[in-house]
């Protein structure tokens, strides 16, 4: 959000945006606690190892930027957003992927083969409905968004769906390249 700021004559999100956001992704994050665990990482102790943490945090952060930019290009060249949609577009794209890559992250297996705990999975899918939802209810003008067209919402739930592949795709090769290194 920040290097949008630097390029766009408004605000990518507004303050009560952020704080919707960070409110509502929290749901899934304190269900995290509740999570199912892969057996096999359970099976020795670990270590913390700022490496790995620092190269995981690269990787994927990579991932999430390039991902944000194409969603910013969408909005702002493509679609020709105003700042509304540009922000409700924004903010559906961001939690989204936010919400699902955590079930991606989560383990280091395929994450169709890595069942989440019932609370985080039923806090995400509820999360996600709320999210999609939210430009079409009454209070979407107090809350700074706007009902997108059925085209716009469709271009970027398939930017979701491209990104959650994308990041499942690196897991396995930064998990294969972690397992070469040790």
């Amino acid at each position: 959000m920040a290097g949008a700021s630097l390029f766009l004559p408004f605000l990518p999100l507004l303050a009560k945006q952020i704080l919707l956001n960070n409110f509502l992704s929290d749901f899934p994050a304190i269900a995290i606690a509740s999570d199912h665990v892969d057996r096999e990482y359970i099976e020795t102790p670990h270590r913390w190892n700022v490496k790995f943490i620092r190269n995981f945090m690269i990787v994927f952060g990579l991932v999430s930027s390039m991902f944000d930019f194409l969603t910013f290009g969408l909005l702002l060249w493509i679609v020709h957003s105003t700042p509304e949609q540009f922000r409700t577009g924004w903010f559906i794209e961001s939690l989204l992927t936010e919400l699902l890559v955590a079930l991606i992250v989560r383990t280091r297996r395929p994450s169709y083969q890595s069942k989440p705990g019932h609370w985080l999975w039923i806090s995400t899918l509820i999360v996600v409905l709320v999210t999609l939802t939210i430009p079409y209810l009454p209070l979407n003008a107090l809350l700074g968004f706007v009902p997108l067209p059925v085209k716009v919402m469709s271009m970027l739930l398939i930017i979701t769906l491209l990104y959650v592949i994308a990041t499942e795709f690196a897991k396995r090769i930064f998990y294969a390249r972690v397992a070469a290194h040790s």
